[in-house]
């Protein structure tokens, strides 16, 4: 590509990965609840499943799985039950009442952490499952691939691996974010209203994505 669709390339990338979808939310989530660390970890979960979608489109079979209504459908509908099973866990986990006090002002107790495994499953659940990132790799990526410039295969595996970083950069920024927010002394009840929301705009995530056509 010429430096010219490279900027354009890159400038569509940046604003892909830094809206805030279902995996920058479960990162933003993960580094408020659990600390940076772990949220940072966990993005290992979300990058193996964007390198096995690259892979998979740079041997042709995401073109494949888009040309086939059977399998987008199937693979929308397991993106819509990860979301449900992900939203209804977090509402129903903010239901528990706080053990260090009912009131607005108590400390929030310590919650038993999901492990770091548990949070790179959820990433990697999340990132696999989800058509729009099936989409972005075999249907975003090779709008910038030039066939007359070379092998697309090599091309489309470049395009990847920058949009990758510039996904890398982004997931930092919201684990980075939601690392300061933890460094709050939240109550009990302003973590449940977090959970809350966060559980919120999971299942309308899931609702968008349900009604989301090819």
């Amino acid at each position: 590509m010429s430096g010219e669709q490279w900027v354009t390339f890159l400038a569509a990338a940046v604003v892909v990965a830094a809206s805030p979808g279902a995996n920058q939310l479960l990162a933003l989530h993960n580094a408020l609840r659990h600390g940076t660390a772990h949220a940072v970890v966990a993005l290992a979960g979300r990058f193996a499943a964007f390198l096995a979608l690259l892979a998979a489109t740079v041997a042709g079979l995401g073109a494949l799985l888009l040309a086939s209504e059977t399998a987008f459908t199937a693979v929308k509908w397991c993106g819509v039950a990860y979301l449900l099973y992900l939203g209804g866990r977090m509402l129903w986990h903010s239901r528990a009442p706080s053990a260090g006090g009912t009131g607005a002002g108590s400390a929030a107790p310590p919650s038993p952490a999901p492990s770091r495994w548990d949070l790179t499953r959820g990433e990697f659940m999340v990132a696999l499952s989800n058509p729009k990132a099936m989409l972005l790799f075999a249907a975003f990526l090779p709008q910038f691939a030039d066939p007359a410039a070379g092998a697309v295969a090599g091309q489309l595996a470049v395009l990847g691996a920058a949009y990758i970083g510039v996904e890398a950069v982004a997931a930092l920024a919201y684990a980075g974010v939601g690392g300061r927010l933890s460094r709050f002394d939240l109550t009990a009840r302003a973590r449940r209203l977090i959970d809350r929301a966060t559980g919120a705009a999971f299942l309308a995530l899931a609702a968008s994505l349900a009604t989301a056509r090819r």
